[in-house]
């Protein structure tokens, strides 16, 4: 019997219920109380949303796996695509941004203008990532992403499922905001899925690649992303745009 969606009570009772429970769990979750086909894995491809989508395609092999191509990916990131479908047997959805609206951006911008403002920094995220995942959430009721609580101080009350307002009002579920990262990676290797192998080059979140860097020891995990700027959360703005902090 197809699902019906949820209601705001439902779903409060849901999170708070799901809150401590094992990701597998939510994930089946999530698979079997929304209408088939309309559950997407939405990924990076770094280890968190690598471990949602091998979970996810244990209850539902036909499930929907998603990621997004900026066009300013490492090269290993486009490898890696190939990697995950030999190893889940399986395509995976890729997204583009369009075309026409990038080549306005940069033509007026720059190819490289985030490096200039941060306001030109979210401006091309959001026409790389934001505005194809907006595309993708029209066609959606739930989408689960690689959320974690620890990854940084913006996210530290991420909760398990939510209702996305910012989309259109779908049910956006974070199987892993409990989870550290010594977790994810020993379930990953537990299940013998290939990691992203910029992780062993000393990456520990990884984007597009003019905007991302290694990390040193010590150094927080989100540290790579967009380490020039200042005063600005570490966000593309895929889970909210983030609000610039004016410094004296």
């Amino acid at each position: 019997m197809e699902a019906q969606l949820l209601s705001d009570r439902d779903l409060s009772s849901t999170a708070a219920r799901l809150d401590s429970a094992p990701p597998q769990e939510i994930v089946r979750w999530a698979l079997q109380n929304h209408r088939p086909g309309r559950v997407a894995v939405v990924t990076g491809l770094q280890a968190d949303g690598v471990a949602i989508a091998d979970m996810a395609l244990a209850v539902d092999p036909g499930v929907r796996v998603v990621t997004i191509d900026t066009g300013r990916l490492p090269r290993a990131t486009y490898q890696y695509i190939d990697v995950l479908r030999r190893h889940f047997g399986r395509p995976i959805e890729v997204l583009l941004p369009d075309h026409d609206d990038v080549e306005r951006f940069v033509t007026e911008y720059g190819v490289n203008s985030f490096y200039n403002s941060a306001e030109r920094r979210l401006d091309c995220c959001h026409h790389r990532k934001v505005a194809p995942l907006e595309r993708v959430l029209e066609t959606v009721d739930c989408w689960m992403t690689g959320l974690r609580r620890s990854q940084s101080a913006s996210r530290a009350m991420t909760p398990v499922v939510q209702r996305d307002l910012a989309h259109g009002g779908v049910v956006k579920v974070n199987p892993l905001a409990s989870w550290s990262d010594d977790r994810v990676s020993a379930y990953l290797a537990a299940r013998g899925v290939p990691f992203h192998p910029l992780y062993a080059e000393g990456y520990t979140s990884i984007g597009c690649e003019p905007c991302t860097r290694a990390t040193t020891a010590g150094e927080d995990p989100r540290a790579g992303r967009w380490w020039w700027e200042y005063g600005l959360d570490k966000e593309c703005g895929i889970h909210g745009r983030p609000v610039l902090r004016r410094t004296a």
